[in-house]
């Protein structure tokens, strides 16, 4: 279902990517992979209402994926950091404001939103996560 040329695909053309379900709280995973994945050069747009308009990784938080495309432009990938049941609306968001890949992270399964990400034309991954990746494809 994934294999590493598409995975090397996304992750090297990728520019934005709009992290859903980013925290602020330093011990979680969608805290460490969005610094992670800045660290390593990404513009990385932290996705969170109850947190929108705050500043965190040199970016304003964004309420939507909406937001995201009007207040910064448009999205490349969208890491997807939440429970599998409400993947789905944030893969049909991100199809609606035309991102081009979506990353479903480790544990986010939904297979009914995998394939609709992809009829729609993106890239999608799903069961896996970026910042594991980039290290073992050495990129």
């Amino acid at each position: 279902m994934h294999d590493d040329a598409l995975i090397r695909e996304i992750l090297t053309r990728a520019r934005t990517i709009a992290v859903v379900g980013w925290s602020p709280k330093p011990d979680r995973p969608s805290h460490g992979v969005a610094a992670f994945l800045a660290r390593r050069g990404y513009r990385v747009i932290p996705v969170n209402p109850g947190h929108a308009g705050q500043a965190a990784l040199g970016q304003v938080v964004r309420a939507s994926l909406a937001e995201v495309v009007e207040k910064d432009g448009p999205i490349d990938l969208v890491d997807i950091f939440r429970r599998s049941e409400e993947a789905g609306a944030v893969v049909d968001e991100a199809i609606a404001v035309g991102a081009k890949a979506v990353w479903l992270q480790l544990g986010v399964i939904d297979d009914e939103a995998f394939a609709r990400a992809r009829d729609a034309g993106l890239k999608a991954v799903m069961n896996r996560c970026p910042a594991i990746e980039i290290p073992r494809l050495g990129l």
